[in-house]
């Protein structure tokens, strides 16, 4: 497993100046100038999810699930059943005969689990004898079934039949789980990602899980889980461990740590830090486009190229506060959000010729094989990552008042964000609003004959 570590403190030329960038009114890049904002929770709104084309699920601490329009803003539904916080929401879509049909999970602190109808917004069922509250939820299309996790994994099928679950675990629990081939499960528990097999017999009442594998590599507490493409995985931790893993034998492909304090000499393994820095490095969300990851680490991001095994951009100080969410779009794209309320935009550019050299207190690589616990191999000098470029800020949406918790991005309808402040905003493409009001309007004219 490589290790690489980045660190130093000094100003990094054309890759990034120590600060947090600011940009002012004149963003031409920026197609969101109109937004329209959504009232209806009444504390912080923590998720939303995607349901179709044009509408979307907000929950969040007031126990509350609202369906939106993300068109015209209108409240679709409303569902009422939890009697404490939303912990974790996903929607379960399928096919039967000619028909398309979704359905939203929902898992809550009072230790329920519901499953709804958004189309009428009915309750359809509901498990409430938990024994602890799920944290995460996991959806395999490919086998219709779903996963709760919590202080135990349980797998139930479309209809909230319980087919089987694992046995209790730690008070810390699961906090997230990704789908691998070979009906395989990675689920992240405190500093370890803990591998299960499904393993399914000609009726699901048959269904079973059995955990094969522990991956302890991690140093201290998984904070981000993901899949990355169907040859590789990726977590990261509290203390800045981002570490790509093979989906298929489940090796360290890769491992990476991002340092914000002096580089360290060379072939030393190991790092003591004060808890204030390891809350700046801390990895809060990770997001991929199949090639890259982007980490979200403190107030930074860092794009990691998987197969170059890589640092590639980085703004060590995006935010002015921690990032909690972040995506990748087409066409070098980048979207962030944060505790300071605001939402930003990236662009990836290359690096003007020629290119001014990264310090090597930054971009020092070093490997120390497999792990930390194997410091005393041999140190080797790694290239350093070719094609270098640079996070470029296109846009800055200001109108949350609390920190911005995610957004889900629609490709045609704009993009929809929620915060601690309780509210929603859609940020709408300008000029595509504008047109649709010139034709609105010149529809009416024709129909009142010009009047």
């Amino acid at each position: 497993m490589f290790r690489w570590i980045l660190g130093g403190r000094e100003a990094q030329g054309a890759v990034e100046k120590n600060t947090v960038l600011f940009i002012g009114e004149e963003q031409p890049k920026n197609s969101y100038t109109e937004l329209q904002v959504l009232k209806g929770h009444f504390d912080i709104v923590r998720f939303l999810v995607q349901i179709d084309d044009f509408r979307f699920a907000s929950a969040g601490d007031d126990g509350l699930v609202l369906v939106w329009n993300a068109e015209t803003g209108e409240r679709l539904q409303e569902l009422r059943g939890h009697s404490q916080q939303i912990t974790a929401m996903a929607a379960y879509g399928w096919t039967a005969g000619d028909l398309d049909h979704v359905a939203l999970v929902t898992a809550s602190s009072d230790r329920t689990l519901s499953l709804w109808d958004p189309e009428t917004g009915n309750r359809v069922q509901t498990v409430s004898d938990l024994q602890s509250s799920a944290k995460c939820l996991l959806v395999l299309y490919r086998l219709d079934l779903w996963i709760s996790g919590g202080n135990e994994l349980c797998v139930w099928d479309r209809d909230f039949h319980l087919l089987c679950k694992t046995d209790h675990h730690s008070d810390a629990g699961i906090t997230a789980m990704v789908e691998l081939p070979k009906n395989c499960i990675a689920a992240a528990m405190d500093k370890e990602i803990v591998i299960y097999r499904l393993s399914e017999s000609s009726s699901k009442s048959g269904t079973s899980i059995s955990e094969v594998r522990r991956l302890t590599e991690h140093q201290d507490s998984i904070r981000a889980l993901i899949t990355v493409n169907d040859q590789a995985f990726a977590s990261g931790s509290h203390v800045g461990e981002l570490i790509v893993w093979d989906s298929l034998d489940w090796s360290a492909q890769a491992y990476e740590r991002i340092l914000w304090d002096e580089p360290r000499p060379e072939g030393q393994a190991e790092i003591r830090m004060s808890s204030q820095k390891q809350s700046e490095m801390s990895i809060q969300h990770l997001a991929t486009d199949g090639e890259c990851v982007v980490a979200a680490v403190g107030s930074g991001l860092y794009l990691y190229d998987v197969s170059a095994r890589g640092v590639v951009a980085y703004r060590r100080a995006a935010h002015d506060s921690n990032i909690l969410h972040t995506m990748l779009l087409p066409e070098g794209q980048l979207l962030s959000c944060s505790e300071d309320g605001s939402v930003r935009m990236w662009e990836l550019q290359d690096l003007p010729l020629p290119a001014e050299p990264a310090s090597s207190g930054f971009f020092g690589m070093w490997t120390f094989g497999r792990s930390s616990k194997q410091a005393s191999q041999q140190v080797k000098k790694v290239p350093e990552v070719p094609g270098l470029r640079t996070l470029e800020l296109t846009g800055d949406l200001i109108g949350h008042s609390g920190a911005v918790q995610m957004f889900v991005h629609f490709v045609d309808l704009g993009l929809v964000t929620c915060s601690a402040d309780q509210l929603i905003i859609v940020w709408k493409n300008g000029e595509r609003q504008s047109r649709f009001r010139s034709l609105s309007l010149f529809q009416k004219l024709e129909e009142n004959q010009g009047l």
